[in-house]
């Protein structure tokens, strides 16, 4: 018995205590011709450490819950202490009764620059600014869990958005290219978290929602009406669109979707795709080539 109470107390603690990520950090140095320095393996172990072992949320996440995500750090240049880089941020979520796990934030942020010292602490404090690095990757952290939380819950990601917009606030202080108030155009961690707060697009939440709960995570039941459904959220969109064509945040969106909805909509049950094929080339030009693989 008491080693049962042992055992149950361990699991517990292990369950209660699990972060919130499951994230793969790489960083990639070979533009630098140096990617054998050793400051580049430090750096990429104690990211991975920073950002998988760091308690981002108060809640209790078990193991199988926790996010996948990855980091792909390509460091351009460095000198001594300064690096010149970009970061590419992916993560998924699964899909109820399969082994898929779908996309859902799909970003390049080109403007990532930092100092760092090898060893240095990374400590991440939510009000105030430590460093750019730190900063940089916490409001990337904190939009796959705002992203994540919106596919499993109407508006679930709402503290988590709120979170990344304080880090966008306090890191515009330091004057790193990435954090500027968004002008029009701009593809910037600040005008991302603008355009997702911002009423002018208050259907894309929506939109995360119906797609997962009501389209993917319904199809292991009826693929037909899963179609119909992940359909009819995407049509949500135009109205989106016809207020201000050619979002930012459109943009984000179909980076992550648009080869999954090729997929979807290239396979299965046939439903009528003749609207959904218009809507689609007229919210994402740049993907017409996978809207005109779509023929089922």
């Amino acid at each position: 018995m008491r080693n049962f109470l042992v055992v149950l107390s361990f699991l517990f603690s292990f369950v209660a205590f699990s972060q919130e990520l499951n994230c793969d950090v790489v960083v990639n140095a070979q533009q630098t011709g140096n990617e054998n320095v050793q400051v580049f393996k430090t750096l990429e172990n104690q990211l991975n450490e920073f950002v998988n072992n760091t308690h981002w949320t108060n809640k209790t996440f078990a193991p199988q819950e926790r996010i996948n995500c990855s980091m792909v750090i390509i460091i351009n240049d460095y000198d001594n202490d300064a690096f010149q880089a970009s970061i590419q941020i992916s993560s998924s979520r699964p899909i109820f009764n399969s082994s898929y796990s779908s996309p859902v934030y799909n970003f390049n942020d080109r403007d990532f620059n930092f100092q760092y010292l090898e060893f240095q602490n990374l400590n991440y404090n939510p009000t105030q600014f430590e460093s750019n690095l730190v900063s940089v990757i916490a409001f990337h952290v904190y939009m796959i869990l705002a992203l994540d939380a919106d596919t499993f819950s109407l508006k679930g990601g709402e503290e988590y958005y709120l979170q990344a917009r304080n880090i966008v606030g306090f890191s515009q202080q330091n004057n790193s290219k990435g954090w500027e108030p968004p002008n029009s155009g701009d593809q910037t961690r600040s005008a991302l978290i603008d355009n997702i707060m911002s009423p002018t697009y208050k259907e894309f939440r929506d939109v995360l929602y119906n797609y997962h709960i009501d389209g993917l995570d319904s199809m292991s039941q009826s693929p037909k009406q899963g179609k119909e459904n992940v359909a009819n959220s995407l049509l949500k969109l135009k109205v989106m669109n016809d207020r201000r064509p050619n979002s930012f945040i459109l943009r984000v969106f179909f980076d992550a979707k648009a080869e999954e909805i090729e997929d979807i909509f290239s396979d299965g049950p046939s439903i009528n795709i003749s609207e959904l094929v218009t809507t689609l080339t007229r919210l994402a030009p740049t993907h017409a080539n996978k809207w005109r693989n779509i023929n089922f």
